[in-house]
């Protein structure tokens, strides 16, 4: 057995590489052809380009096409910033109250709150855009930010809430005995131990919001208000006139923050997605 065991590691590492390669393969092939002329994009099948060129990234970023790529990332870091805040602010209260205080309709708010998980999307978009319209949102970052600060995401509350009551109780009272109020309980002890949580919260919020592309369709109407989704739409021409090297180097600078932000909170997303099912 000891023979066979480096072996089986080989194999496994070789097995584990190939899939990897597969599953990362159209990012390569998709990162490799935005540095290609467009004549030699679907015209040989070689991943290596044999003419490279910045042309795309340069016409595609400055908006030859009527666009400024910088002015879509802006916008698109702008809600998702706001989101972000907006997640944070609304799940952390939340979940805090569900976890830790006593009330009468507790338990029906939260069974109300994960009934809604189970809630298609689609079910509720014509109300709220008429709701929105109604009220002059539409074609505003409104719609899409302003729901954020009313918890109007369970998952994260959800998630807040079983972090909150894997904390021990004892540190509730304890704060108690020191004077605290129950914000301050949330504010000094609760909120810094859910860093974890909040974190996990944080990456997702953003993730969902950067790449969200429906809903940002239906709310926003002008060019100048677009974000990276709608910007990469932009790019294909039913006529037939797409510019795919244009489109390749667009969306390859469009996953470079999402990768900036998993690289630098990799560690605090999967210690918020182990312990968020602990329950006190």
């Amino acid at each position: 057995m000891n023979r066979r065991s480096p072996m089986k590691t080989v194999l496994r590492h070789a097995v584990l590489l190939l899939v990897t390669f597969v599953m990362v393969y159209p990012i390569l092939w998709m990162f490799f052809s935005s540095f290609k002329p467009d004549d030699q994009i679907f015209s040989t099948s070689d991943l290596w380009p044999e003419t490279w060129t910045l042309d795309h990234y340069l016409s595609g970023f400055n908006g030859e096409l009527g666009m400024n790529f910088g002015q879509l990332m802006w916008n698109s870091l702008i809600i998702s910033a706001v989101v972000v805040v907006g997640t944070i602010f609304s799940s952390s209260l939340t979940g805090f109250a569900f976890a830790r205080l006593r009330f009468t309709p507790r338990r029906f708010l939260i069974g109300f709150m994960l009934s809604t998980m189970m809630l298609p999307a689609q079910v509720v978009m014509i109300p709220q855009y008429i709701m929105f319209h109604k009220i002059g949102w539409v074609n505003t970052y409104l719609p899409l930010t302003l729901p954020s600060f009313l918890g109007t995401v369970p998952f994260f509350i959800y998630l807040m809430v079983q972090f909150v009551r894997g904390i021990p109780r004892e540190l509730d009272e304890a704060a108690y005995i020191d004077g605290c109020s129950k914000f301050q309980l949330f504010r000094l002890i609760i909120f810094p131990l859910a860093r974890p949580a909040i974190i996990t919260m944080s990456i997702f919020s953003f993730y969902w919001t950067w790449n969200d592309f429906f809903g940002q369709l239906i709310y926003l109407s002008d060019p100048e208000l677009y974000t990276v989704s709608l910007g990469l739409s932009m790019f294909i021409d039913n006529t037939g006139n797409t510019q795919w090297g244009d489109l390749f180097a667009m969306s390859i600078l469009s996953i470079v923050p999402v990768f900036i932000v998993f690289l630098f909170f990799q560690r605090y997303l999967v210690e918020g997605i182990a312990t968020h099912g602990l329950k006190g």
